[in-house]
């Protein structure tokens, strides 16, 4: 009888509800000493054996940008406007 309840207080413990602070991301100081975190970025190449690099270039980066000649609209728009025409609006709102 005595292996039963000791086998019913194991499964009891294992479905246990852990605490929230148990199940955060997993951080170097509380990893093992191999963990290496990194900054969440896929890498562009890989290792040689000879201790080089290679870049690949299917994993760079490729933007495409649009031809814009003639285009009315500027690409940059201040943070500080130097004017600000304030009537239009309160006209608009009564």
């Amino acid at each position: 009888m005595t292996t039963i309840g000791g086998l019913l207080m194991g499964i009891g413990r294992s479905f246990r509800r852990k605490r929230a602070s148990s199940l955060d991301i997993l951080s170097p100081k509380r990893a093992p000493r191999d963990f290496y975190k990194g900054k969440n970025c896929k890498p562009h190449g890989f290792h040689t054996r000879k201790g080089g690099y290679v870049v690949q270039q299917d994993k760079l980066p490729n933007y495409v940008v649009p031809d814009l000649t003639g285009f009315k609209l500027k690409p940059y728009v201040s943070q500080c406007p130097l004017q600000v025409n304030t009537n239009e609006s309160a006209e608009a709102s009564k």
